[in-house]
Parts: C-alpha cells; sequence; structure tokens
C-alpha cells in the first residue's frame, strides 16, 4: 500500500473541519484510503515519523500567531513550539509540505518572518500574480499571468521568509504563495476553497474578527458565484507529484 497524506488541521469547529478535509481531498483528488486525519486542535502535534507519509498538507484555522505570548493560550504556545519541531525535520529532509493559510503564517513565522495584520485581506475572492519564479514551478507551470483565489485572513507574512522563493503576489499580501527548497510550500488563500465552504465558513466564523458580522449575508453575495480553477489545480498537483504509488 502507498503511503498516505497526513492532513493536520486546527479548526475546533468539526462543521468547518470536515468540509476544509472533504474539500482537500476533493480538489486533491484524495481517495479516503491515502489520508490520515490528525485534529492538532484536539489532539496536539505528536512526534511525526515522516517516512510513514508522502507528504503533509495543513489547513487553516482561527489561531492568531501574531498575537502577543502573553494572550495566547497554552494549547496555541505548545502547537506553535511543536509545529517549529515538525519544521525543522521539514526542511532538512526537504519533506513534501503544503500549508494553507494558517500553514503559511505557522512556516513562515518560523523562517524568521514578522507577522502581523498589515496585509490582512478580508473575505472573498482575490486576483494573484505570478513572480518569474513561480511560473517556473512544477505547481503552477502554464498558468495564465493572473489567477483567481478565495481567501480571508486576519494576518500575514510581513515580507519574504529567509532562506524562501516568492511564487505569487498580489498589492494587498505581497506574500501569496512561497516554497523552501524544493517541496516545501505555502499559501496565504485557500486553494482548497470553493463557495460552498466559502459560505460555510463565513457563517461559522462571522463573529471571530474577520469581518463584521453584519457583512456577512454581502460576503455570500459576492463569493456564490465565484470559480477558482486555478487554486484547485495546485493542489491536485501537489498530490499527483507526490502521491506515491
Amino acid at each position: 500500500m502507498s503511503k498516505p497524506f497526513l492532513i493536520i488541521q486546527l479548526r475546533p469547529e468539526d462543521a468547518a473541519a470536515d468540509n476544509e478535509l472533504l474539500k482537500i481531498r476533493q480538489y486533491g483528488g484524495l481517495a479516503e484510503q491515502e489520508i490520515k486525519r490528525l485534529r492538532a486542535e484536539r489532539e496536539g502535534l505528536p512526534p511525526i515519523n515522516l517516512d510513514n507519509y508522502a507528504a503533509i498538507i495543513v489547513g487553516g484555522s482561527p489561531f492568531d500567531v501574531s498575537k502577543p505570548k502573553a494572550e495566547k493560550t497554552a494549547q496555541q504556545i505548545e502547537l506553535e513550539e511543536s509545529f517549529g519541531e515538525l519544521f525543522a525535520e521539514l526542511k532538512a529532509r526537504d519533506f513534501p509540505f503544503l500549508g494553507c493559510c494558517s500553514g503559511n503564517g505557522l512556516l513562515g513565522s518560523w523562517l524568521g518572518a514578522s507577522i502581523s495584520g498589515k496585509y490582512a485581506e478580508p473575505v472573498g475572492a482575490i486576483e494573484l500574480e505570478l513572480t518569474e519564479e513561480g511560473a517556473q514551478d512544477p505547481l503552477l507551470a502554464d498558468f495564465p499571468p493572473r489567477f483567481r483565489a478565495l481567501a480571508g485572513h486576519k494576518e500575514a507574512c510581513d515580507q519574504l521568509p529567509p532562506d524562501s522563493v516568492l511564487l505569487a503576489t498580489n498589492s494587498q499580501c505581497p506574500v501569496q504563495m512561497f516554497r523552501v527548497r524544493t517541496n516545501i510550500y505555502a499559501t496565504q488563500f485557500h486553494p482548497e476553497g470553493d463557495p460552498e465552504g466559502f459560505i460555510l465558513r463565513i457563517n461559522i466564523y462571522k463573529n471571530h474578527g474577520y469581518f463584521p458580522p453584519e457583512s456577512a449575508e454581502k460576503l455570500i453575495e459576492a463569493v456564490e458565484n465565484e470559480a477558482t480553477p486555478q487554486a484547485h489545480l495546485i493542489l491536485r498537483r501537489f498530490v499527483e507529484r507526490y502521491r506515491q504509488d
């Protein structure tokens, strides 16, 4: 049997976590037997034997990396420390990794980038621009110079993390996608995002500070007809590149 993809989730809300997993599987083209799910917000992040997995995908989270340590829960502090240990091994081995949204902030912070709300983006569709390096990357090859994705975040990398390559950007949030070494990726946007999933998240997180609660209906109207095929293709290509038959 081929090695599974480890899907690490950080969403405390079951409906949001279940939908996120569904969309990762759907757009990644992953069968149920090809994944192992870890709800790190419940179980913590135990030591991971990378030899047991083909790759790791980390989803989004309501946690704020940029929050002062004194304001973070003991659970969040422990998770961030555990991710630091994981990132050290990932980088040393150049192990396949895709961090989506919070995965971007966690990895970027560990690499040494400052994280703040300076480049926060409201929930909705955004337009991304490939860099020259991005156009040469196997996950983005043959993409149009600009493509759309769904996003929504209270914080982001203030600058490109050290030892990384910028792959996609825009004026609202310059660090939208980067790569470390050859196989370690992070996106500030959501490659698994689609209207169904984002409408669910809008309703779940409308009181979490991402947007004024009274704007929820307008945000739903804005995303309900969005199509983001290139963003989904990033997820599919990541899976196809690292799937071990």
